[in-house]
């Protein structure tokens, strides 16, 4: 089986809708002439994800709809090239906007919705509508179906996202970003991977954006083989600050059969015992105590 190429399009956005329409659609043309079979773009492209330092009401009135013309022209285009494509958004909402992702497959049949369930209410991004849950599709693609779900930036700060994923199936998580991608968020995503045995693809702003520094990176999620003494390295891809276009090459066919004799993910889970997790908010007494001696 031939290996799954994501393309993630590690590029800086432009000042309008407009011209990001048209630089994003020419990175998808270049993505589907290197050869891949999904493209993916980092974090509320439609806007370049511009909300900080500026007024709250004038970055929201960027906002548009997950069926309007901008996202539909990726639909369309992702049937001309033949290829999925992951396009992210500032949406309209009824209320606040939302931080989302819509993913078209290659017929370009919208496959799935998705709004960023962990919001940074710590700041600015309080004034947007959290998500409500994660969703998986199964993709069809030239190397066969392949289920995929997705989580944007903050998601990756908490194991239950990507565990979730896990448990309704997916072996891909798309995951766009904006944000410094430095050693503790990318150890973030390599447990991601490595403690739910999937594929973690993660497509950042390059460093000539504002707090952004490339470091687009994919984790397969397989660290042991047969034939290998020891782990491996599960990172497949990681890309520098420059901006580019960068394919991940993800062996499917590794992958499940990692799956389906490993012992991370839903192998040995005690459910029954992590009832705590499912409860509201409860302040834990390191963080009021721990701290004051």
């Amino acid at each position: 089986m031939e290996p799954l190429k994501i393309a993630l399009l590690q590029i800086a956005p432009c000042d309008s809708l407009s011209e990001n329409l048209k630089k994003g659609m020419g990175a998808c043309r270049k993505a589907r002439e290197m050869g891949a079979d999904i493209a993916l773009f980092p974090e509320m492209f439609s806007n370049g994800y511009r909300i900080y330092g500026r007024p709250v009401e004038e970055w929201q009135a960027e906002a548009i709809p997950a069926d309007g013309e901008f996202v539909g022209a990726f639909g369309k285009l992702a049937k001309e090239l033949n290829m999925a494509i992951g396009i992210t958004l500032l949406e309209r909402y009824d209320g606040d906007p939302r931080n989302a992702l819509v993913l078209f497959d290659r017929f370009g049949e919208r496959r799935l919705s998705y709004s960023k369930v962990h919001t940074c209410d710590f700041d600015v991004e309080r004034n947007l509508t959290p998500g409500e849950d994660f969703y998986v599709t199964e993709l069809d693609t030239a190397c066969g179906p392949v289920k995929v779900g997705a989580m944007i930036c903050y998601d990756r700060e908490f194991p239950e996202s990507a565990r979730i994923l896990m448990l309704k199936g997916a072996e891909l998580i798309l995951t766009p970003n904006a944000c410094p991608m430095e050693i503790n968020r990318l150890s973030q995503l390599r447990a991601r991977a490595f403690e739910n045995m999937l594929a973690v693809v993660t497509c950042n702003y390059p460093g000539t954006v504002p707090d952004c520094n490339g470091g687009s990176s994919a984790f397969d999620g397989v660290a042991y083989l047969p034939d290998l003494e020891g782990s491996r390295d599960t990172c497949i891809l990681q890309a520098g600050e420059e901006e580019g276009i960068y394919i991940a090459r993800l062996d499917l066919e590794q992958l499940r059969a990692y799956r389906a004799c490993e012992a991370h993910g839903n192998a040995w889970r005690h459910p029954k015992k992590y009832g705590l997790l499912v409860e509201a908010k409860i302040e834990a007494p390191f963080i009021r105590e721990g701290y004051r001696e």
